[in-house]
């Protein structure tokens, strides 16, 4: 096979692969109301447990429970922090996990930042803020991790597990947020994923 035809047939497999990727991934559009009400649960532990991962050690701050609506999911595949955490949800409750309101907002994620805009507040700008977070997912087994690899913007998802400080040995650490409340760098969740349970609205 000559080289023209297999730089075309690896471009048209690309090509193949990302129609794929964005079939499973394609974006949910449920009709307008509330899908999560209810703010995510955390209850602080005093005495967090110590997880091992590879030569990240996990520290179990808060035991967390969300339902929540996925704004916005980034998958990661490289750098040193992609084996940890392969992937980003931004999640949404309260008035965050309405259509009519996001309707209104446009969202993206980079950088294991989530970021919103809008041209009109359609809810106080403060409810935005408290009322969705990125967080980034460890999942606890392979199981889970195929379970999050399933995630669909538009989807009404149930986490469980723990909010967990990461930290090495050569002294890198990345702690979680323990609040919802705040913004910017540092306001990110990172979650020790147990449990996910997926629905369609």
């Amino acid at each position: 096979m000559s080289a023209r035809k297999l730089l075309l047939t690896a471009v048209l497999l690309l090509v193949l692969w990302g129609g794929v990727s964005w079939w499973r991934h394609r974006p949910l559009h449920p009709p307008p109301g509330v899908l999560a009400p209810d703010a995510p649960e955390q209850v602080d532990l005093d005495d967090g447990a110590k997880l091992q991962r590879g030569d990240v050690t996990l520290t179990t701050r808060a035991h967390f429970d969300i339902t929540a609506r996925v704004l916005s999911r980034k998958d990661y595949s490289r750098g040193a922090d992609a084996e940890l955490i392969p992937e980003d949800l931004a999640l949404g409750w309260g008035r965050m996990s309405d259509s009519a309101v996001l309707a209104k907002i446009e969202i993206t994620q980079s950088d294991r930042f989530y970021y919103w805009q809008v041209k009109a507040f359609p809810i106080p700008r403060r409810e935005i803020e408290t009322s969705s977070a990125n967080m980034h997912m460890i999942p606890a087994d392979d199981d889970v991790k195929r379970e999050l690899e399933q995630v669909r913007q538009g989807q009404l998802v149930h986490i469980e597990g723990f909010l967990v400080d990461a930290s090495r040995a050569d002294g890198w650490h990345w702690n979680t947020s323990l609040t919802r409340d705040d913004t910017g760098a540092g306001a990110c969740e990172l979650v020790y994923v147990e449990r996910v349970d997926i629905s369609a609205p």
